[in-house]
């Protein structure tokens, strides 16, 4: 089965419980880059997407990779209910078939302990909301040449 080009597109999972927030993060990831953008609001919607049960004892008959992406990034917000993005980064990392995907966490609380927290935790950046254009140049890394 040939992959078809659209598919094969770089593309990014947003996870925000701020519908406003994931609309701006999705309008800049769009305008700085030529990426697909997928958004859900919240860590345990993104583990759904990329193919990880939330807790590993469910019985569910449904295989876990049925609504499985294929993701190059993932930008989540710190604070959401239920799961926090560090929480989302460590499964993310914790995880044999996820762990070399980038993880960028994005907060607009500015705690010096929680931004070292993530990074030592394997977040590769740690942005300051509102996320504005100026910050996509730091995701550059991790984005297709020629972004």
């Amino acid at each position: 089965m040939a992959v078809a080009a659209e598919e094969a597109q770089f593309h990014v999972l947003a996870v925000d419980d701020s519908l406003i927030d994931r609309k701006l993060i999705e309008r800049l990831l769009k305008t700085s880059s030529s990426c697909q953008v997928t958004t859900v609001d919240s860590g345990s919607k993104a583990l759904q997407m990329l193919g990880l049960r939330e807790d590993e004892e469910s019985t569910s008959p449904v295989p876990a990779d049925k609504n499985k992406i294929e993701v190059n990034l993932v930008v989540t917000d710190y604070c959401m209910p239920g799961m926090t993005g560090y929480d989302l980064l460590k499964k993310i990392k914790g995880s044999s078939s996820l762990k070399n995907i980038p993880v960028v966490i994005m907060s607009s609380e500015n705690v010096p302990s929680r931004t070292t927290r993530c990074l030592e935790g394997g977040a590769e950046e740690f942005f300051l909301k509102p996320i504005k254009l100026s910050d996509m140049t730091r995701l550059t890394p991790y984005l297709p040449k020629g972004s």
